[in-house]
């Protein structure tokens, strides 16, 4: 630190927020936090099977405070519409978690810019003071090329540093965007199960389903 100059300080201090938003990241986006198993199957069978009504999957939902629960809270806001008005339920209610699950991903992305920038600066502004330094010196001292050697290995240290910061960085922010990615798709995935349960046209059609699967039942009762 003492060696690379003042500009390493913002370099630590990047690499420091790069490790507490990783570590943070990393427990939020767990998938047991955000499509929980257990609550997922729960909702979807109890869903098929017609044991909730509207409200009491809104409160489930909002119970679950999941962001799958927020997908399906989304669809289930717009109960006994047609599949369409149920699908942009989805679609606005997956933005906005889409939007919850990327948060601090743009400041990885900031601090792979940044840090390399800062290193440059450091090394440019080192070497500046390295050929001062080699323009005042005392020929009777250290010889020239010793000197110039020494201020230039000091000013590539904070390009160094930045690049030590830079490029984890942007592995974690390609590694935690791709692991959103796969997130969405999944919640997209469960929540067009819950579609044909609660649109208009499916539910419209379920009393002549049952009327329909009733009739053989009791002509069977009859005979």
């Amino acid at each position: 630190m003492r060696q690379g100059g003042p500009l390493m300080i913002p370099i630590a201090i990047c690499s420091v927020i790069m490790v507490a938003l990783a570590m943070e990241r990393m427990i939020s986006l767990r998938r047991s936090r955000v499509i929980p198993k257990p609550f997922v199957k729960r909702f979807l069978q109890q869903m098929e099977e017609g044991s909730l009504d509207r409200q009491t999957a809104l409160e489930l939902c909002e119970e679950n405070g999941s962001a799958v629960a927020q997908v399906f809270a989304g669809a289930v806001r717009k109960w006994g519409r047609p599949a369409v008005e149920v699908e942009q339920g989805i679609i606005d209610a997956g933005q906005r978690v889409t939007n919850g699950l990327r948060k601090y991903l743009r400041v990885f992305n900031g601090i792979t810019t940044v840090t390399p920038l800062l290193g440059l600066l450091g090394t440019i502004s080192g070497m500046i003071q390295a050929f001062n330094a080699l323009a005042l010196s005392d020929p009777a001292g250290r010889t020239r090329p010793q000197l110039l050697a020494e201020g230039i290995a000091n000013a590539l240290l904070t390009t160094a540093a930045g690049l030590s910061v830079a490029i984890p960085a942007l592995i974690l922010y390609l590694y935690f965007l791709g692991r959103v990615d796969r997130l969405v798709t999944e919640i997209d995935s469960l929540s067009e199960q819950l579609v044909p349960m609660i649109c208009a046209e499916e539910m419209g059609n379920r009393p002549a389903k049952q009327a329909k699967s009733r009739r053989p039942r009791q002509e069977a009762t009859t005979s």
